[in-house]
């Protein structure tokens, strides 16, 4: 542009301004070198002055570029930092301070090495542990990777979140070969990582495959011959270790990027430590909570249990009070009933008292099987054993009404945790239970089977039938309906089995009759 050479478009500036025009274009200008050879062998006494000062500002002039390249990478590396540190400092996540750390050594604006290891110390083993590592295991997963990152302009906390989100399992798995084989006891202080951690300095190591404290073995499984190992560890406690290298470029690791590593072992090192003991503390919470609610389950079991005590003594103490006359007055009734003729008018109010006595005496037995509900004894028993027992218990009852009954026995039925007489006693109930009848046929079908953790027994009986809200009613403890006078029995069978963590399910089928179920556990947790 003009006389000048140098000049070129977006400079018109300086040609307004000879002094930067001199010191930014001129004193480079072959031109001037020349002119300046010129002056200096023509003999003038300044000429050797002029070339000298010449030449220093030249070397100056390179020295503050230099500088000026140092202090923009520098710059870079401080604000890397203080982005990680923001990240390492907020998060109490154990995944998410992992996933920030092995992102940032292995990020191009991070430190940019292209593969990292990490191993936790496991305190319980006393062994140092291959946990979790990044980087690329070829050359074109390498150059995959790299392209991805080049079009998608993120921050670290972006890329350590992505990792986390859907990079970091397949991460995990990808080298769990080699991190399953990286466990060191803590006590092995002969071995490489354990002196990098005991001595807490990073140690380069170079020629891994001939280092006269590298196992040979080692040095295979990571597969290269220049790794960079960094200690990891918070107030004298030793969290870990960091593994790294450039197992795809083979770019030499410097001192400088040793040093800038070891800058950032420290927070990580803390960040780490603080996210296990978070999570350590969170399951102690949970545990505390688990057991805090356990223990108000019990005292509220046991409030419950106390209840049911007291009124199962009153309910036995008055059924035992009222026994004992009703008995006598059964007693007598039945006693003059043999010894009157048919065509006695008395007769019929002999035989209501008797009526009214066995009804009364049925009331009271259910009673006091409630007052012996409240104390269960479980064991392991054979279901099928059990419905057998409780039709052939039941048999004449059934005859009596009319009632044919057919059993299908599940095969291989595990064994139910239940105390038997209850349950058995349950079965007697609802077979024999008082409902009005549909008319013929009067059948009753029982099936036992297996569902999941449960053997149920599925009882069908076509002979009877209520509409469902009545008897949801009649399931209800101590109810009175006019279908059922005074009994207890399907209400009281509900408390007993529901005592025992038994759900009985009744089903009222229009036409059909009535489907009673049972489930009964088989594992004693279950209960």
């Amino acid at each position: 542009m003009g006389d000048c050479p140098n000049i070129h478009e977006g400079d018109e500036d300086l040609l307004e301004s000879p002094r930067r025009r001199i010191l930014e274009k001129c004193c480079d200008c072959s031109n001037f070198r020349r002119d300046l050879e010129r002056f200096q062998s023509s003999g003038h006494p300044l000429g050797p002055v002029f070339s000298l000062i010449h030449d220093e500002y030249r070397r100056q002039k390179i020295h503050i570029q230099s500088l000026l390249s140092f202090l923009d990478s520098k710059s870079l590396e401080i604000r890397f930092f203080h982005e990680l540190g923001s990240v390492l400092q907020s998060s109490v996540d154990l995944e998410e301070v992992l996933s920030v750390a092995l992102t940032a050594i292995t990020a191009g604006r991070g430190f940019g090495m292209n593969r990292a290891f990490l191993l936790m110390t496991d305190h319980k083993r006393d062994h140092l542990q291959g946990y979790l590592a990044i980087g690329p295991r070829n050359f074109e997963e390498a150059h995959q990777v790299w392209d991805e990152i080049s079009h998608n302009d993120m921050d670290l906390q972006t890329l350590a979140q992505n990792f986390r989100k859907n990079k970091l399992s397949a991460e995990r798995a990808k080298f769990h070969d080699i991190l399953e084989q990286i466990s060191v006891p803590l006590s092995n202080t002969t071995h490489i990582l354990i002196k990098a951690l005991d001595g807490k300095q990073p140690i380069l190591i170079e020629d891994a495959y001939h280092h006269p404290d590298v196992d040979p073995d080692f040095a295979r499984l990571l597969g290269v011959d220049t790794f960079l190992l960094m200690p990891l560890v918070s107030r004298n406690r030793r969290v870990g270790m960091i593994i790294a290298d450039n197992c795809i470029t083979h770019r030499r690791i410097t001192a400088e990027d040793m040093h800038s590593l070891e800058t950032f072992t420290f927070p990580v090192a803390f960040a780490i430590e603080r996210a296990s003991l978070y999570e350590r503390l969170q399951e102690e919470l949970n545990r505390v909570t688990e057991a805090h609610t356990k223990l108000k389950e019990q005292q509220e079991l046991i409030v419950r249990m106390e209840k049911m005590a007291l009124v199962g003594r009153i309910t036995s103490s008055i059924a035992h009070s009222i026994r004992n006359p009703l008995m006598v007055i059964g007693g007598f009734a039945r006693s003059m009933l043999k010894n009157t003729p048919d065509g006695d008018p008395k007769r019929n109010f002999i035989e209501s008292i008797v009526g009214e006595a066995r009804q009364l005496e049925g009331v009271l037995d259910e009673i006091l099987n409630y007052s012996d509900s409240l104390y269960p004894t479980r064991d392991f028993w054979d279901v099928n054993q059990l419905v057998e027992t409780a039709l052939r218990e039941s048999a004449a009852a059934l005859r009596t009404r009319g009632y044919g009954s057919t059993f299908s026995a599940g095969s291989e039925l595990p064994l139910a945790y239940i105390d038997f007489k209850q349950v058995s006693y349950c079965l007697r109930t609802i077979l024999q239970c008082d409902l009005n009848g549909i008319g013929p046929p009067r059948t009753m079908d029982i099936d036992t089977h297996r569902e999941a953790d449960t053997v149920i027994i599925r009882i069908r009986d076509h002979g009877r039938y209520l509409p469902q809200e009545e008897l949801d009613t009649i399931m209800m403890p101590f109810s009175s309906t006019q279908v059922m006078g005074a009994s207890l029995g399907l209400a009281l069978c509900k408390t007993i089995l529901e005592k025992q963590g038994i759900p009985l399910n009744a089903q009222s089928v229009p036409e059909d009759g009535i489907f009673f179920t049972i489930a009964l556990p088989i594992r004693k947790e279950d209960q």
